[in-house]
């Protein structure tokens, strides 16, 4: 039970909320980025054996208008929806209405065409599937029309043999992944997430956002490169081949505008969810517990098994294991300009775009939320937010991997 209040002054506002004494590092450590490393306005949650332990928030939600970061305020975290995404499809698979092995042509016949046909629902999950991105150009507008994204996907060749290799399915995920929700529960990717996940959770958390809920959305602030930062091979292909995944993988996000109300309103499963650090804690604390209300403790031991795992990811061109739609511990130290995002051994989760994140540890008894709108670099977990991963495992007496 969290019994000592914060309200400490940071360069763009104030740091408030609650926390545990024995989790106190974590809370100076969200204090020091602020002070630190840049960090405009944040929220971050922390779990611990079922008890919130930490439950802060603070600095600027908009410095445009001076707008604070309040307890309830939200942002888009990007990819940190897919987890919400992998759930609908695992709650799914739990209740016995989507077999994670079976044929993708026995839920969605039309996908499995154009050379996809040996794709399997668990392919999908698991990012080797092999349609990451979208060939052809994406007109302004069309991420937020499923149906005709839907339709394109259909239509594409794989650009490998399903299951063969894999590589990230950056928005791709959204629609892979959450077509196979809709036609398994004949509820939208969206509704199926309020109704069974989020509402029965009690978490702010939307793929598809009220319009009410709209003046709580902290405008994204994007990453600007600085000059003489080290280009990683993502970067190298994106600015030297426009034909390469990676190029594509950007190209196909041109439409995608996360500060307006169509990205918000729209069903974005890949990385248009729109939550804080309490919302994103809240989704993983049944997992981290044994599965809640939910799930059964098999369910979330299926969820955290690694699926895939290779040296060079088809699209982020980094070493890379993914479990069935969630990120597993990826230690690329070792690599020269790689990112990483270091979990414990057991963990399970997902990375937003510019170093959001939430996750479950079930052997450490950890649910982990932390979202932010000033993003940081890299693609996977900046320094920010493996500083609070890292403070958080050692006040719960456990160690990253």
């Amino acid at each position: 039970m969290n019994d000592e209040r914060v309200a400490v002054a940071v360069p763009t506002g104030t740091v408030s909320g609650t926390f545990a004494a024995a989790f106190r590092p974590v809370v100076d450590a969200f204090v020091r980025s602020f002070e630190d490393n840049g960090e405009v306005g944040a929220s971050l949650c922390v779990v611990h054996d079922g008890a919130t332990v930490v439950d802060v928030w603070g600095g600027a939600a908009d410095p445009a208008t001076g707008r604070p970061w309040e307890r309830d305020t939200v942002c888009v975290v990007y990819s940190c929806t897919k987890g919400a995404t992998a759930l609908c499809a695992h709650l799914l698979a739990s209740r016995g209405a989507l077999d994670l092995d079976a044929p993708v042509a026995d839920v969605w016949p039309a996908f499995a065409t154009a050379g996809k046909e040996s794709a399997t629902v668990r392919m999908m999950l698991d990012h080797s599937v092999g349609v990451p991105v979208l060939r052809g150009p994406v007109e302004d507008g069309e991420l937020y029309d499923w149906d005709r994204v839907v339709g394109r996907l259909e239509a594409e060749p794989p650009f490998w043999e399903p299951g063969t290799r894999n590589g990230y399915h950056m928005l791709n995920f959204g629609w892979t992944v959450g077509e196979l929700v809709r036609r398994a529960s004949g509820r939208s990717l969206g509704t199926y997430f309020a109704e069974e996940i989020a509402g029965p959770l009690g978490i702010d958390f939307w793929i598809g956002l009220p319009e009410s809920v709209e003046p709580r959305v902290a405008p994204i602030i994007p990453h600007v490169r600085r000059k003489g930062d080290p280009l990683n091979d993502f970067a190298v292909a994106l600015l030297s081949d426009p034909t390469s995944i990676p190029a594509l993988a950007i190209a196909n996000t041109a439409g995608f505008r996360p500060n307006s109300r169509a990205c918000h309103a729209a069903e974005l499963g890949g990385g248009g969810g729109v939550t804080n650090g309490r919302g994103l804690a809240g989704l993983y604390a049944p997992l981290a517990s044994g599965g809640g209300s939910l799930f059964s403790t098999s369910d979330v031991d299926r969820m955290r098994r690694v699926s895939v795992a290779t040296n060079r990811d088809a699209t982020l061109l980094i070493p890379t294991r993914f479990g069935l739609g969630f990120m597993v511990s990826m230690d690329n130290r070792h690599v020269a300009n790689a990112d990483s995002v270091l979990l414990g051994e057991h963990a399970f989760g997902h990375v937003g775009a510019g170093g959001s994140i939430g996750f479950a540890d079930p052997v450490a008894g950890l649910a982990f939320g932390y979202a932010m709108n000033r993003q940081g670099p890299g693609i996977l977990l900046n320094e920010r937010g493996q500083s609070l991963v890292d403070a958080a495992y050692a006040c719960a007496g456990a160690l990253a991997s």
